[in-house]
């Protein structure tokens, strides 16, 4: 797809010896302890700014004032049946996001942790789409070294500036010393690892490395679910003397926010296998929530001396205090050796915090190296929504349904970091090693995974579910639970929206995020999919009232693809979203087809093509309904209809039109696979209809016009106009367009949308009049989508625009990663404005930069795809063929970008 010679090189901005010194990369090289040659670095004392929101303009407040009325009133309502609304812009976080995100912990859909730059855990996802930001500041690493009986060392790993400190009470964890300054700690991602790197602090003489390994191995469909994380300390002594060496891992009985105030939680000390020791932790949740267990834990051998102290609190009513427990690792450097035989504690009192601690002690001999082993899992195995049944999560398969599982789960993690970490080489060192890739591209490819473990994820064990029917709202949905299928043998996989849009699998920002999960998890792509066609076929009669425009209308109709598999009941009450009424919308069945066609030819799974052609056939059928004018081509009806929710659009439209036309011949190609020929030959000859009408109506001689419609905005540049050709390109199919008019309409993009924003610093604007200014019509013609920049960017790449691809995506990096940026890492948003300021933290959309990846190195199903025109492929009659190839010579516009074009059905 892309020329050999390549690409776009540029200095390495992000070499790692000038964060750390070359000495100690170099005495740190072993056992994997030094940082990757690529990564995304920062310094631990690195300022962590607050987030700037976005604000709407006065006339865009007035536009949406009754949308606005109406979405409070069905907020209240939600909140007093105890229910997250899916979209809730007036409720706020008391603490405010920040630039201090880092790579979260664990597999996917397990619930999950994250874990900022600084060291701090937060971000707790535990329970299905609630998201607790604020830190659990007693969860610390922290080192105790002593030298010759004189000279000693405490600290928190974590500089003590950090936010959620606060010196309430002596005898809490601000009584411990949070000496780190952090001006000679380095913290190093590249996820799914991170290395936090402690050169001479706070101990001048020792070098420490702390590697964060979780189980995130493409096509590992095991590994990849477990709800566990490892951190590897690599400590080396440059000193003369001997050094006692203890480190301190600690954690509340804590799911984040005031959850540790709730009573009834116990800690219990364990004895696993192969040396490994800690504690359990088990929290009752509130609000009936499944309970959830923590297992912290390190590994015992002939070096490493592992004690634990079950239980301490953060008052001074606690038998064991915070101070008590410092004081004590201060001046022994471990715990007393029978507390791992003491059982489990006595539940907590309400309003008291639980806290546990496990030590690894060792010796470090002058010049001398060593490994210090923790691991972390939590075991949480229901997974219960609030209006819908209680399942069992994926890693249950593998490790049964006990919370007690935690110990298998940290015992298992500490056994094979080592081979989780050979596969993540194998699959990152390709990508790592091809020095035709800027370096920011490498660091920010793998680094945008974080969604798919901080996406909110939850992935079950199908074959378990625990169905609900009294839990029902509709007597009728009760027996669905039993429905749900799982022919990928792989379970069922769910992620948001975003973090603020609580709706499972939005279908279309799914559309450019899957390109990661295609190639990286294939068996949970094409499961997805499998859900949205047997949504297409279902119909759901209950009421809704669509928020817009205040009408009401049915949650679900057959023939429309569902815009998400639901909130509170997945899979069974489909449509969370009600702001628009979605089957209305023109772009969702468009995208279907255009999914389906590109997963059927990356993974040849004829069995998959044939069990989801009747969705296929049903969901292009029903969109003959919005060719009003019987020409071929659907026409938009003057609203928002398509994932620009609050850009209008009227007639034909550049996106919606594209689509339409990428999916007429993805239908049709698909058809002709799948041996239905007839129907192949009815799609091609309203694609070649539809074409000459798209073309004629929208070509201006630069780019597509935004509409066919008379307003201001009509004749936009939109960034995303050539969605359809994208989808084409990347499945291997002809062009829909002549080259040259893809080509000029691309560059048209490249220097307006992008390169009049800061010069091309932000990544591209939505919406740009021709004159050269941003489209202010509504909120989102004036923003920059981030994860359309990256799907435009691969646009670019699949037709040979390599240096316009990556100085377009290059924005995003900038923007949003780089240090003079916003300070949007590991929270990657939806959209931001041109001053920075961001909407929707924590956005799936972004993962589209997956989409630049496979148009650089596409699966060999795709590359050895015959090269042949649809046409042929449909097998279309000769009659037909030379009907078509007339219309076209008489209806096609002569103007173009590069003089007058031809289009060659032979292409």
């Amino acid at each position: 797809m892309v020329s050999g010679n390549l690409l776009y090189r540029r200095k390495r901005s992000w070499r790692a010896d000038e964060f750390v010194s070359r000495s100690t990369l170099q005495l740190l090289d072993f056992d994997d302890g030094s940082p990757p040659e690529h990564a995304w670095r920062r310094k631990l004392s690195s300022h962590a700014n607050r987030l700037k929101e976005f604000n709407v303009t006065f006339r865009e407040a007035i536009r949406m004032m009754k949308l606005g009325l109406r979405l409070w009133s069905y907020i209240r309502e939600e909140a007093s049946h105890g229910r997250k609304a899916p979209i809730d812009p007036f409720t706020r976080e008391g603490n405010k996001p920040s630039a201090s995100q880092g790579v979260p912990l664990g597999g996917m859909g397990s619930g999950s942790i994250s874990r900022g730059f600084r060291g701090e855990f937060k971000h707790w996802q535990i329970t299905p789409g609630s998201c607790e930001m604020s830190p659990v500041m007693a969860n610390q690493f922290s080192i105790f070294v002593t030298r010759g009986g004189t000279k000693k060392y405490a600290s928190v790993l974590s500089p003590g500036q950090l936010d959620g400190l606060k010196k309430s009470t002596d005898d809490g964890i601000s009584s411990w010393d949070w000496k780190l300054k952090g001006d000679r700690s380095t913290y190093h991602a590249l996820f799914p690892r991170a290395w936090t790197v402690y050169d001479g602090e706070p101990d001048p003489e020792l070098k420490v490395s702390c590697r964060q390994i979780s189980p995130f191995i493409p096509h590992d469909y095991q590994e990849s679910s477990l709800p566990t994380s490892v951190f590897v300390y690599t400590l080396v002594n440059t000193g003369k003397e001997r050094a006692k060496v203890s480190l301190l891992m600690t954690w509340a009985n804590s799911i984040g926010g005031l959850s540790h105030h709730s009573g009834d939680h116990v800690n219990e000390p364990f004895v696993g296998k192969n040396g490994v020791s800690g504690v359990l932790l088990h929290h009752k949740t509130a609000n009936n929530n499944p309970p959830v267990t923590f297992a912290i834990a390190a590994c015992e051998n002939q070096n490493v001396n592992v004690t634990v102290l079950p239980v301490f609190g953060l008052s001074g009513e606690s038998s064991v205090t915070a101070r008590g427990m410092w004081g004590t690792m201060v001046q022994d450097g471990s715990f007393d050796q029978d507390n791992l035989n003491t059982g489990p504690s006595m539940p907590s009192l309400l309003g008291d915090t639980v806290c546990a601690a496990v030590s690894a002690s060792t010796w470090v001999e002058p010049h001398g190296r060593c490994a210090v082993v923790f691991a972390l899992a939590w075991s949480s195995p229901q997974v219960k929504f609030k209006k819908g049944s209680t399942y069992y999560r994926r890693y249950t398969k593998f490790y049964g349904t006990s919370p007690r599982s935690a110990v298998n789960l940290v015992e298992d993690a500490l056994m094979k970091y080592k081979h989780w970490e050979e596969e993540i080489d194998k699959w990152q060192t390709p990508v790592l090693q091809d020095e035709r890739l800027p370096e920011w591209y490498k660091i920010t490819l793998f680094n945008e995974l974080y969604f798919l473990v901080a996406g909110g994820t939850v992935w079950i064990d199908s074959g378990s579910l625990v169905s609900d029917a009294d839990n029902k709202s509709n007597p009728e949905e009760s027996n669905l639970s039993h429905e749900i299928d799982d022919k990928e043998n792989v379970g069922k996989f769910l992620y948001l929206e975003g973090i603020e849009y609580f709706m499972w699998c939005t279908y279309d920002v799914h559309f450019y995020a899957s390109f990661a999960l295609l190639d990286l998890f294939p068996k949970i792509e094409l499961s997805i999919q499998r859900d949205f066609a047997r949504a297409v076929l279902r119909e759901d009669n209950r009421r809704v009232r669509f928020l817009a425009d205040g009408t009401w209308g049915i949650r679900k109709v057959i023939g429309a693809v569902a815009h998400d598999l639901g909130a509170h009941d997945p899979w069974h009450e489909l449509n969370a979203y009600n702001i628009h009424d979605t089957s209305r919308w023109k772009d969702l069945n468009p995208k279907f087809v255009l999914q389906i066609y590109r997963d059927f030819a990356a993974t040849g799974d004829k069995s998959f093509g044939k069990d989801v052609w009747p969705a296929v056939c049903t969901a292009m059928e029903y969109m003959e309904q919005f060719d009003h004018d019987g020409d071929g081509m659907i026409e938009n009806d003057g609203f928002p209809d398509q994932t620009y929710d609050a850009w209008t659009v009227q007639g034909v439209s550049a996106y919606c039109g594209c689509l339409w036309l990428a999916a007429l011949q993805a239908a049709a190609a698909l058809a002709g696979s799948l041996g239905h020929d007839d129907y192949a030959e009815r799609c091609m000859t309203r694609f070649v209809k539809a074409k000459t009408v798209f073309e004629a109506r929208l070509w201006n001689g630069s780019h597509f016009n935004y509409d066919s419609g008379t307003s201001y905005s009509s004749r936009s540049i939109q960034a995303d106009q050539l969605a359809g050709q994208w989808y084409t390109a990347s499945s291997g199919l002809p062009p829909l367009f002549d080259e040259d008019r893809i080509k000029c309409t691309l560059q048209k993009i490249f220097d307006y949308n992008v390169m009049r924003v800061k010069g091309g610093r932000m990544g591209a604007v939505n919406g740009m009049h021709p004159n050269g200014k941003v489209d202010e019509t509504c909120m989102q013609s004036r923003e920059i989508w981030t994860g359309v920049t990256y799907s435009l960017a691969a646009t670019m790449l699949l037709h040979g625009m390599e240096h316009q691809a990556f100085t377009t995506a290059e924005g995003i990096y900038t923007a949003g990663w780089s240090e003079e940026g916003y300070g949007y890492w590991f929270q990657t948003p939806e959209a931001w404005t041109i001053d920075g300021h961001y909407r929707s933290l924590i956005y799936m959309r972004p993962l589209a930069i997956w989409a630049m990846q496979w148009a650089l190195s596409p699966p060999r199903s795709i590359l050895e795809a015959p090269k042949v025109n649809t046409m042929d492929r449909a097998h279309i009659s000769p009659g037909t063929f030379q009907f078509l190839q007339d219309s076209v010579r008489k209806m096609t516009p002569k103007n173009g970008c590069f003089g007058n074009t031809v289009i060659n059905l032979d292409c």
